[in-house]
């Protein structure tokens, strides 16, 4: 799968772009919920680039979306399936996570956005738990005619110049009305509801008070007024607790009326219904004297910082997303999404300490230029950071009068007005800082104190888990560099490209390789192969092969392939391997080749026709200690151009292997005279599809052989 892309520097195009197509399948499936993601171009992110049916709010945690996540919308763009949870049972099966943070009843679809062999974004719809637990037909086709809608869009943007990207915020788009009602209906609405016992009000998708009748406000406690435009658990300290924003929630997302029963200081207990659409949450407000029943209520809550719901909600979102961030930069960006909307920070930088000095693993919101600074600071330095790293006491500053009354030296205006430094310990020990910047003065309350400390745990748990990964798959991967060849012999009359990637982030290493043996002034022999697995064992395995095929060429390449299977036989190692074979009689123009369960080589003839060479199939090694493994002969003129690779250049989720060989042959049919341009620029051509690929989970290896006439 390749990332959209190939226009760097092009002019762009907004999510607008996409809004037709999401609204009219939210229409015509009823969903109650749509999103839109894009992929990034170069990255492996999915962003949200336009929503509607739910508050930007209870969005942003997943405004981002790391393919390699386990996430409805990542799944299907990486696996290139429709992904479909029609109970809470199975999100709760397949999506712990995400169950975690939404324990309310909905039903979800995920469906890749996806033109060839690109994939562009994905499509996420949401429906009340009232759907039924399986997509009808109609709906089905919906989904499927939007995402094709959608890819045929995307593919002609990026391909006249101005692809589609999502903004710093996704597009949010309000649903369509049942109707427009004129300014007399509205005020009889009114009419209506100031007639009706108890008190209404009604909440936008970001719960804030649009309406609200006379007897409610005389229920809460507050005029008119001050409740419009404010949250309730804003303007009402006695609602300020987390559940409450938990059923608005809870309302929003699963469209099914919610209640509780919340005591107005001191003694006055009100019974809450609430009731939502795609437009908000009409709240029903009673006297509810009789509240023995125990669930559902609510006492009232201590004082907090407003929307301190909100906050938990967010910073819940980030405990279980730190649970899989992989390495340094999952957790960087992990606690950037999750923990600046959540305390309303505007810059937050992560450092580690290495070898005695301050080092910036990550950061967002500040200049790349005032990090350089700080970046490499002694540990024994004054700058707060540091200190807070060899103390292990946070340090919180409301305002710049504060910071530069305990650190003097200070001198740079970030453009923070208030600090938060934290010290990351874990196991009792320091492993760096947490740095938030907020762009406002701000009293930081002994609670706000407490979770921000309590938050600085989580982080410091996932950064070290994540150092010792980044340091373990560094070592790894610079142990599998080493098996494979670090420079090719230079054979007259041939020349030669050789590339390998590693496989996606996570993923481990592999046991692809490739081989350039030289034989005589004349005759040299060529291996590409594959060893199963991604760990250090497929890694050590495969240099077994390269040192057998090396200490056996030159014989007939059936024998080869026959006395290495031996060795793996011997090994016994529970692995097996992949290998092509070719001896090239570069005299006579021939080559003869063997395989091994390996992928059909690939032959453009001079005159620039592409053909998969069709071999006699043999046994992968390691299996059978006889297997035979017979050989073919082809002509190699001067001028044509011999592709040996392994699987991950071709293989791509929801794409049949034969039409991806297929499409292979067609690209180096199509990247022009490999001795115009170079055989080196041919390998990058062939190889630029799998090094954007967002979803690789194999190695690539990649040998171009292409024998020239002398002199």
């Amino acid at each position: 799968m390749e990332a959209a892309g190939g226009c760097g520097g092009a002019a762009e195009r907004g999510p607008d772009a996409v809004v037709p197509d999401l609204i009219g399948v939210v229409r015509e499936t009823r969903a109650s919920v749509g999103a839109m993601y894009l992929l990034e171009q170069g990255e492996c992110v999915l962003r949200l680039a336009a929503l509607t049916g739910l508050s930007w709010r209870i969005a942003a945690p997943w405004a981002r979306v790391a393919l390699t996540d386990r996430a409805p919308v990542s799944d299907a763009v990486r696996e290139r399936r429709a992904v479909w949870l029609g109970s809470p049972e199975e999100l709760a099966r397949h999506y712990p996570r995400l169950a975690l943070i939404l324990p309310h009843r909905f039903l979800l679809a995920a469906a890749p956005v996806a033109s060839g062999a690109t994939a562009w974004g994905g499509l996420v719809l949401q429906w009340p738990g009232s759907h039924p637990p399986r997509l009808s037909a109609h709906e089905t086709e919906a989904i499927h005619r939007a995402c094709t809608s959608l890819a045929g869009l995307l593919s002609r943007a990026a391909a006249d110049g101005h692809p589609v990207r999502a903004g710093a915020r996704p597009r949010l788009l309000p649903p369509s009305r049942p109707r427009t009602v004129w300014p007399a209906e509205a005020q009889a609405a009114a009419d209506f509801a100031e007639r009706l016992p108890g008190g209404c009000c009604t909440l936008d998708v970001d719960g804030r008070i649009a309406f609200v009748t006379t007897a409610a406000a005389e229920l809460l406690g507050a005029g008119v007024p001050e409740l419009l435009g404010a949250r309730l658990w804003q303007v009402l300290p006695w609602l300020d607790a987390p559940a409450v924003e938990d059923h608005y929630r809870g309302a929003l997302i699963s469209r099914q009326a919610t209640s509780f029963t919340a005591l107005r200081p001191p003694d006055r207990w009100l019974a809450f219904h609430l009731y939502a659409d795609g437009w908000g949450v009409s709240v029903r407000i009673v006297p509810a004297e009789d509240a023995t029943d125990p669930s559902g209520v609510l006492r009232p809550a201590p004082p907090a910082e407003p929307g301190r719901g909100t906050g938990l909600y967010q910073l819940m979102h980030l405990a279980a997303t730190l649970t899989e961030a992989v390495g340094v930069q999952d957790v960087v960006e992990q606690a950037a999404d999750q923990l600046l909307p959540a305390l309303g920070a505007q810059a937050l930088a992560l450092m580690a300490a290495e070898e005695g000095r301050l080092r910036i693993m990550g950061y967002r919101g500040w200049a790349a230029a005032l990090m350089d600074r700080f970046d490499g600071a002694p540990l024994a330095s004054s700058v707060p950071a540091a200190r807070v790293l060899a103390t292990g006491i946070p340090s919180f500053f409301s305002d710049w009068a504060e910071l530069k009354r305990a650190h003097p030296p200070v001198g740079i205006d970030d453009g923070m007005s208030a600090w938060a430094f934290l010290p990351l310990i874990t196991s009792g020990r320091p492993v760096g800082s947490l740095v938030l910047g907020f762009d406002r003065p701000r009293p930081f309350t002994v609670e706000e104190r407490t979770l921000l400390t309590s938050v600085a745990g989580l982080v410091a748990q996932a950064l070290d888990r994540a150092r010792l990964y980044d340091s373990k798959d560094r070592l790894a991967h610079a142990l599998q560099a080493g098996l494979l060849p670090q420079v090719l012999p230079r054979i007259a009359g041939l020349d030669i490209a050789a590339r390998y990637l590693p496989a996606g982030r996570g993923m481990g290493i592999g046991g692809d390789f490739y081989d350039l043996i030289r034989l005589t002034d004349r005759c040299a022999a060529a291996a590409i192969g594959d060893v199963q697995g991604h760990n250090v064992n497929a890694a050590v395995l495969m240099g077994q092969v390269r040192t057998a095929v090396h200490a056996t060429a030159g014989a007939p390449p059936g024998e080869v392939l026959a006395r290495t299977n031996r060795v793996l036989t011997d090994l016994d190692s529970g692995l097996f391997t992949s290998c092509l074979y070719v001896h090239l009689d570069l005299a006579r123009h021939r080559a003869r080749l063997a395989t091994a369960g390996h992928p059909p080589p690939l032959l453009r003839h001079p005159c620039g026709r592409t053909e998969v060479l069709d071999l006699p199939p043999g046994l992968l090694l390691g299996i059978d200690p006889a297997a035979d493994y017979p050989s073919t002969e082809i002509p190699l003129p001067p001028g044509a151009v011999l592709a040996l690779y392994t699987d991950g250049l071709v293989e791509s989720p929801g794409v049949d292997l034969g039409q991806a060989i297929a499409g292979l042959g067609d690209r180096l049919a199509d990247a022009g005279d490999a001795a115009g341009g170079g055989i080196e620029l041919l390998a990058d051509t062939l190889v630029r599809r799998a090094e954007q690929s967002a979803a690789r989970s194999d190695d690539v290896a990649l040998l171009l052989i292409h024998p020239h006439r002398d002199g």
